[in-house]
């Protein structure tokens, strides 16, 4: 198993569950082994929609097992702000653009990249409503595009994009075929 690909995903209440399920499935769906964390321990997470997800291990304990390939930050305006008081999450996020591997936040989330200063001068993008914070202080470039790789950083808009997100994802770690052969099974229009 010394070409699998690991990815980190990172619940916290108020997270957006849409999101984070699909991102979870269409990893699984491209062979990236996926660990969901839990940021409050292994209790389940309420999510933006009153959907309670029970994650695989608390985040202390993913961490163990780590390093991932890829830590994936999940929206959901709550969840993201959650995410952006953590030091741990600090930590955890900083230890991987540190040892250039990939870091992945959709809709609110990056704000959460943000506050723990990840991806400065870089091209990104999110949820419109979160907007005006990222360009705050001047710390990120930012675009309207759906999909935003910038290094070693993903970013996306919200829901509606979760998929194109996810296939990126899939695409960074598994290459472009792997993330193409995913597009017709899930019957998508890409």
């Amino acid at each position: 198993m010394t070409n699998s690909k690991s990815a980190l995903v990172i619940l916290a209440d108020g997270a957006g569950e849409l999101e984070a399920v699909m991102l979870i499935d269409v990893m699984r769906r491209g062979g990236i082994t996926v660990k969901i964390a839990g940021l409050e321990g292994e209790k389940p997470v309420l999510c933006s929609r009153d959907i309670l997800i029970v994650p695989d291990s608390s985040l202390e304990d993913a961490i163990k097992e780590g390093p991932y390939d890829i830590i994936v930050l999940p929206g959901g305006l709550k969840g993201a702000e959650n995410l952006a008081k953590s030091s741990l999450v600090k930590d955890v996020l900083q230890e991987q653009e540190e040892n250039s591997r990939l870091i992945a936040a959709i809709c609110a989330a990056p704000i959460a990249l943000k506050s723990h200063g990840i991806g400065t001068e870089r091209y990104i993008t999110s949820h419109p409503s979160i907007r005006s914070k990222l360009e705050d202080g001047g710390k990120y470039k930012y675009s309207e595009a759906r999909i935003v790789a910038d290094g070693k950083l993903i970013t996306s808009r919200g829901p509606g994009t979760a998929f194109e997100f996810a296939l990126m994802i899939v695409e960074k770690l598994m290459g472009r075929d792997i993330a193409n052969s995913l597009i017709a099974p899930m019957l998508l229009e890409i």
